[in-house]
C-alpha cells in the first residue's frame, strides 16, 4: 500500500441545481472580480442588479433542462472515469477526484475540505476549462489558494493536444454521419465569448481557442469549411467575434448547412443545451439553412478521459509546478496573463 494519496481537483464553472439556486448562482458569478472588475461595494451592487434582472430568463432556460444545470452530474461522470483510468496507469498512488465549482455547490472550498478529510497528501489542480483565461482557470486557482495549503501541481491549459483534438473531431464526424453525411459542411467552432478588453489586457483565451480549432480542423476532411465564432455575450461591452449568431447568418447567406462544435466546453450545460440546441437551432430554421447539426461536448468520451489522465500523469511527475499540455509555455509573449512563467 502506498502512503501517497493524490486528490485531483476538477475545476468548473458550476450551475444551479434547482430553481431556487439560480439567483444566488448568478450573484456569485457576477460578484467575482475576474468577471466584473469594479471595486467593492460597486461590484456587489452590480451583481445584485444583474442577478435580479436576469433571474426570470435564467430560470426559464434552466427549466428547459429539468429545472437545473446538468454540469455537476456530468462532472461526476468525468471524475469517475478519470479515477478508473489514472488508477490503471499509476499503481503506486491512490487517487480520488473532487469537483470544485466556482459559482455553485460544491464550491472550491468544499472540494478543499473534502480532499483534506479524505487524507490527501497533495493535489493536482486540473481545470475543465481547456483554454486558459483570467476569467475562468485563474479565478478558480485564486479561490483554491485562499482555502488550501496542500502541495499542488497545476495544469493551466490543454487547448490543442492530440487526444483532445481527436475527441472533438470524433464527435463532429459522428454527428455528420448521423445527419446523413451532407456534402462539404461548414463546421462552426463555437466558444464562449469574452469582452474584447479582457483579450487586450493579455488574456490568451482567444489565441488558445484558435490553436485548438486549428488542431481539430486538421483531423477533418480537407474539403470541409471551418470557422471560429463566439457565443453567450452579455452586457454593452464590445466582445470578441464573430458571434455564433453572425456565423449562422453568414451560412444562410452562403446557402450552406452547419455543424456546430462547442470547442471550449467539455460538458453539456445551459450554453449548449439551450443556447446552441434551442435558440440557435431555431434561428437556423428561420433562416432556412439546409441543415443545423450540433456535435456533443466531450463529456466522458474515452479520448477526453485519456486527455485528462495524461495531464494528471504529467502533473504527478512534476510536483509543485504549473504546466501546459506540453509542459512548456504555449502562449506567445504578448499574452502576458499566461500563468506559465517558464
Amino acid at each position: 500500500m502506498t502512503s501517497r494519496r493524490v486528490a485531483i481537483i476538477l475545476f468548473n464553472l458550476g450551475g444551479p441545481d434547482k430553481q431556487e439556486a439560480v439567483r444566488p448562482f448568478l450573484f456569485n458569478l457576477f460578484n467575482d472580480k475576474a468577471i466584473i472588475a469594479a471595486p467593492q461595494p460597486i461590484r456587489f451592487l452590480i451583481a445584485q442588479l444583474i442577478s435580479r434582472t436576469r433571474e426570470k430568463l435564467a430560470k426559464a432556460n434552466y427549466a428547459l433542462m429539468g429545472g437545473g444545470s446538468p454540469i455537476l452530474p456530468e462532472t461526476l461522470k468525468q471524475a469517475e472515469a478519470l479515477e478508473t483510468e489514472i488508477t490503471k496507469r499509476v499503481s503506486n498512488v491512490t487517487f480520488k477526484c473532487f469537483p470544485a465549482m466556482r459559482y455553485w455547490k460544491p464550491f472550491v472550498k468544499d472540494a478543499a475540505k473534502s480532499a483534506e478529510a479524505w487524507g490527501a497528501t497533495d493535489v493536482i489542480l486540473l481545470p475543465l476549462y481547456p483554454q486558459f483565461s483570467s476569467t475562468t482557470t485563474a479565478s478558480s486557482l485564486k479561490a483554491w489558494g485562499q482555502v488550501s495549503r496542500l502541495p499542488a501541481s497545476t495544469i493551466c491549459c490543454y487547448p490543442a493536444g492530440a487526444s483532445f483534438a481527436q475527441a472533438h473531431a470524433d464527435a463532429i464526424i459522428e454527428t455528420w454521419r448521423n445527419g446523413g453525411s451532407p456534402a462539404q459542411p461548414r463546421v462552426l467552432f463555437s466558444a464562449h465569448g469574452l469582452p474584447q478588453r479582457v483579450i487586450d489586457q493579455g488574456d490568451p483565451y482567444q489565441w488558445q481557442v484558435e490553436q485548438g480549432a486549428a488542431a481539430v480542423a486538421q483531423l477533418l476532411p480537407q474539403d470541409w469549411q471551418t470557422e471560429i465564432c463566439y457565443q453567450s455575450r452579455v452586457g454593452p461591452l464590445k466582445w470578441i467575434g464573430p458571434s455564433t449568431e453572425e456565423a449562422i447568418h453568414a451560412a444562410a447567406k452562403d446557402g450552406v448547412g452547419v455543424i456546430v462544435s462547442p470547442i471550449a466546453f467539455v460538458s453539456e450545460h445551459v450554453e449548449t443545451l439551450v443556447e446552441l440546441d434551442i435558440e440557435y437551432a431555431q434561428l437556423a430554421r428561420e433562416l432556412s439553412l439546409p441543415y443545423y447539426l450540433r456535435a456533443p461536448a466531450p463529456g466522458a468520451a474515452p479520448r477526453f478521459i485519456d486527455t485528462l489522465a495524461s495531464l494528471a500523469e504529467r502533473a504527478l511527475a512534476t510536483p509543485g509546478k504549473t504546466q501546459s499540455e506540453s509542459g512548456a509555455r504555449l502562449c506567445p509573449a504578448q499574452w502576458g496573463l499566461c500563468p506559465h512563467r517558464a
